[in-house]
């Protein structure tokens, strides 16, 4: 080979090494970007959703307790001599249902803004991907079920000498169940892509989602009180 020809095809070669360099330089750059980014639209969309939560806590209290009125007025003792075995627990999972799916009514707008916001984002981390897709799809199950007749189906189940439980209770807690979810979250799998700005963001959020837990807390004795009126054992 030529000396001249072999001092061009090795200028050649370092040119498109250091091209491929600077290539996967940028790649990383620009997906570095994109993750903080997306993580930040992430968290200001659940600081939304939080705080709109949040702010309907004393409405949500008044619409449990009014299942509670219900169930005293409509079906008290309904379940009365039952046995205790799985389909106890399941109507007792539908107590609950019934309860979280009234209370989250007043948020199913700032949900739906929820969902459509992280519909679009994306990240280089398959790990951080599935977590909010995995998430924002057990939020948008919860939310698109409607609030079961419970007097109904208690009294259903009751009426066949408890031995089958209404297909109204078995539809509602096969969805039901593997979706529940709080309404907010910020999955682990973000925090490494999480900046001084979306950190302070987070920390509001976990105030707000902190008070959302304290009443879902406080609401377990309304639970119990429901469970005790109707007689079921969960």
């Amino acid at each position: 080979m030529a000396p001249r020809r072999a001092l061009l095809l090795g200028a050649l070669s370092v040119s498109l090494v250091a091209c491929a360099l600077q290539g996967a330089l940028a790649g990383s750059a620009l997906a570095a970007s994109g993750n903080a980014g997306a993580t930040q639209a992430y968290v200001q969309a659940d600081l939304r959703l939080v705080s709109s939560a949040a702010g309907h806590i004393p409405g949500d209290g008044s619409i449990i307790s009014g299942v509670l009125a219900q169930v005293r007025r409509e079906c008290p003792r309904a379940a009365a001599n039952s046995p205790q075995n799985s389909e106890s627990t399941e109507l007792s999972n539908e107590v609950i249902g019934t309860m979280v799916i009234s209370a989250i009514h007043p948020d199913l707008g700032a949900i739906r803004q929820f969902l459509g916001t992280v519909s679009h984002l994306h990240w280089s981390s398959g790990a951080a991907g599935r977590a909010v897709r995995s998430y924002a799809a057990q939020l948008k199950a919860m939310a698109g079920l409607s609030v079961p007749r419970l007097c109904s189906d208690v009294r259903g189940w009751a009426s066949s000498g408890f031995r089958s439980l209404t297909s109204g209770t078995a539809s509602f807690d096969k969805v039901f169940v593997p979706s529940w979810v709080a309404v907010g979250s910020i999955p682990v799998a973000l925090r490494s892509f999480e900046n001084a700005g979306t950190r302070s963001l987070a920390r509001q959020a976990a105030k707000r989602e902190s008070q959302l837990a304290d009443f879902e807390a406080r609401e377990v004795e309304t639970w119990g009180t429901i469970m005790n009126v109707l007689e079921l054992n969960p």
